[in-house]
């Protein structure tokens, strides 16, 4: 089986993965292996989209690891005692332009001492008026153990989440069926979008308009038990 590996210590990643009896490779891959914690999964996703991820622990947190060793998760692996879970991810799009998450997009004011002020429809059914705020986070269930939980307290399973953060009026975070469009037009800002732990943002000024929304990509999660 032929693997790429993502990770800070890919060197020693290299050893687990070529003890099991993988083969290091650079294309026509079947699987990447994450060795580090939840970031690293996120940086091979963005790197290798849609291969199946194997992910490894080397990192004190790392929430979506499994409790095994790692050689044993390769182990069975090889042994093809593994499943492959589908995760959705998130795409937000602007003149044409589009960046994925498997995590979460986020909205934010660019300057963290002026708050942002935005209209938001979901589909065509606007949510109140203008709202004041640091901004939104959209988010995946598997985003939703991370800044959507620091800031609803919550986690969900299925479906879009959809929390507000710093607004100054109370506005409820909501879990949407995945099916929905969620558009941000900025009246005042300036504010930045951007996916998961990625470099890449968009900077939007008063005015701009952001489509977020399910994508039609997926993430495949090997899970070992």
């Amino acid at each position: 089986m032929r693997v790429a590996i993502v990770g800070n210590n890919k060197a020693e990643a290299e050893k687990l993965a070529e003890k099991a009896g993988f083969t290091l490779a650079d294309d026509k891959l079947d699987f990447v292996i994450s060795y580090g914690g939840d970031g690293t999964l996120m940086k091979a996703e963005f790197q290798y989209p849609g291969i199946p991820k194997i992910v490894l622990k080397d990192s004190l947190i790392c929430k979506v690891c499994s409790a095994l060793p790692n050689e044993a998760v390769l182990e069975k692996v090889v042994q093809g005692s593994y499943e492959i879970k589908q995760l959705i991810k998130i795409e937000a799009t602007i003149d044409g332009k589009t960046i994925t998450g498997m995590n979460d997009v986020i909205v934010h004011n660019a300057n963290p001492r002026h708050g942002i002020r935005y209209q938001l429809w979901i589909d065509d059914r606007q949510l109140g008026d203008t709202i004041i705020g640091d901004g939104i986070v959209v988010s995946t269930p598997l985003g939703s153990t991370a800044y959507y939980r620091s800031i609803t307290d919550s986690t969900f399973e299925t479906g879009i989440g959809l929390a507000f953060n710093n607004s100054t009026e109370q506005m409820d975070h909501m879990v949407l069926d995945d099916q929905k469009t969620i558009k941000l037009k900025l009246t005042r800002g300036p504010a930045v979008v951007y996916a998961d732990n990625q470099d890449i943002f968009f900077e939007l000024k008063e005015g701009d308009e952001i489509v977020i929304k399910k994508s039609p990509s997926i993430t495949q999660w090997v899970i070992v038990e």
